[in-house]
């Protein structure tokens, strides 16, 4: 079974890569030397401190894993050159059909996803929904709370 791709962009794929090597040289330096200075206190059965170093340092290897794990099942997704239809990293204005309320969401590969900032992921239905249309249509995306219509009022990149 072949590893799942996760769509980035450049921006967020060198943000991971540059946490990932602050993880694995200064804070893997740090935790390293916590067990070292916990073990100097003695009797390993009763000592919370290096328990509490060790516990850090399998919270570290599991980050570290899991960055890896991104950046080698990265997919690059560069904004789309075709004008005015949403892609990966469009900023899109929509307003609600049914409350006639406005609101502009960046449409981004699931691992940058934050939607109380507004940004949407490609995998949700409502970036599914807008993905490849453009301005001045009307879009039908299925929600929990039922269908829900939208219209593209901008799109920019």
């Amino acid at each position: 079974m072949a590893d799942a791709k996760y769509k980035m962009s450049r921006e967020r794929y060198e943000e991971i890569a540059k946490e990932l090597e602050y993880l694995q040289t200064v804070r893997e330096k740090e935790v390293s030397e916590l067990i070292k200075e916990a073990r100097s206190y003695g009797d390993l059965s009763e000592n919370s401190e290096y328990d509490e170093a060790k516990t850090e340092q399998g919270k570290l290897y599991s980050k570290i894993a899991e960055y890896k794990n991104l950046l080698e099942n990265a997919e690059i997704v560069e904004h789309s050159t075709r004008s005015g239809v949403i892609s990966i990293g469009s900023k899109v204005t929509v307003r609600d059909v049914g409350l006639g309320k406005e609101a502009e969401y960046q449409i981004v590969g699931s691992q940058e996803a934050n939607p109380m900032a507004g940004r949407i992921s490609d995998d949700s239905p409502f970036g599914k929904g807008l993905i490849g249309h453009k301005i001045g249509e009307t879009v039908t995306v299925e929600a929990p709370a039922g269908e829900l219509q939208f219209e593209i009022l901008n799109v920019t990149y």
